[in-house]
């Protein structure tokens, strides 16, 4: 797990080599999570979003935004982030159309370019002068397109199993499909021909897909509480859902929509290896492999690189012991560069 790009990996995760004993009875989380010690809706382009921090944005150390997957996720993906806010502000937000923000439903919205600038709307709204980003999956591409524009304001860069481009995302996908049980891979393969099985059958082999590389463990009975107060406030997963289809596609593994050309691989030039950090699980459909390889393409000479050990996809879920044992670190090393 420690590679060779540079020794910032061994820093980085040390913390989590450590607590390597501890993280399964850590790994399932609390009952229940913090409130938010203030909660807004912002104006961004095209609608106002929701936003929530904990801890104190003009504390001495730069806070942390976290921008979540999807399309169509919600801010509920990083509850077991908030730990850090221990350390310093955590601003968690959904994207337009997501979560608790506005739903104006219009797909002119739903491009790259305008929830790049969402997130600087973000920090604009909340005076934040400086901070780190992180961003999951497709949130990553949101945190890779904002590091390739080299802001002032970014202390810190954390692309987490992120989509950096469609095609390296979808041949990830047909490696961990071929590493799959013999029974669900044949239906995954059958549900693809021109006469496939019912609905039911491909649904139960998508889940299988899911159940091995998305999220290996099941939610928290915190975590559900807090969805379910999500759904009963009138956020249920409708346009979540045909975000989601619209920019990517029906399942992980095969892309139909308006991301399925993406390509952010020439920005990996554009972002500053001494700031960046890639994270992704052990058994992520962000395969290791892959994400390391963007790493040593980060200028000058590869940015940092850590793997999750037993996590899937959702790092923050599957084992949130492990992966905040490696992000603090990071970020205070971070802060200590100025």
């Amino acid at each position: 797990m420690i590679d060779s790009i540079s020794r910032r990996d061994f820093l980085a995760l040390a913390g989590a080599t450590t607590l390597a004993s501890a993280t399964t009875a850590l790994a399932r989380g609390p009952a229940s999570y913090p409130a938010p010690d203030r909660e807004m809706v912002l104006p961004v382009p095209g609608g106002r979003v929701y936003v929530r921090i904990n801890g104190d944005l003009r504390g001495s150390r730069p806070p942390l935004v976290m921008i979540h997957g999807g399309p169509g996720g919600s801010h509920a993906a990083f509850l077991d982030a908030l730990a850090l806010a221990d350390e310093r502000a955590i601003i968690l937000y959904d994207q337009l159309d997501s979560g608790w923000s506005d739903k104006p439903g219009d797909p002119a919205n739903w491009v790259v370019p305008r929830f790049v600038d969402e997130l600087e709307a973000v920090r604009a709204g909340l005076g934040v002068r400086r901070w780190h980003v992180l961003g999951h999956s497709w949130g990553g591409t949101i945190a890779l397109e904002y590091g390739a524009r080299r802001p002032t304001a970014l202390a810190g860069l954390v692309p987490s199993s992120a989509l950096i481009s469609t095609r390296s995302w979808l041949a990830d996908a047909a490696v961990l499909r071929g590493q799959m049980p013999a029974g669900p891979r044949e239906t995954l393969t059958a549900c693809e021909a021109a006469n496939p099985p019912v609905a039911e059958v491909c649904d139960e082999a998508t889940r299988a897909f899911y159940s091995l590389y998305n999220r290996r463990e099941v939610p928290t009975d915190g975590a559900i509480a807090y969805r379910n107060r999500q759904h009963l406030q009138g956020t249920g997963p409708s346009l979540g859902k045909k975000l989601y289809e619209t920019m990517w596609g029906k399942t992980e593994f095969v892309s139909t929509g308006t991301l399925k050309d993406y390509d952010g691989e020439p920005l990996l030039a554009r972002l500053d290896g001494r700031r960046t950090l890639f994270l992704c699980g052990q058994y992520d459909e962000a395969r290791p492999e892959t994400v390391r390889g963007f790493a040593r393409r980060v200028p000058p000479s590869g940015a940092a690189f850590a793997e999750i050990p037993g996590a899937g996809h959702g790092t923050f879920s599957d084992q949130p012991a492990a992966t905040l044992a490696v992000l603090r670190p990071w970020l205070t090393a971070q802060d200590q560069l100025g």
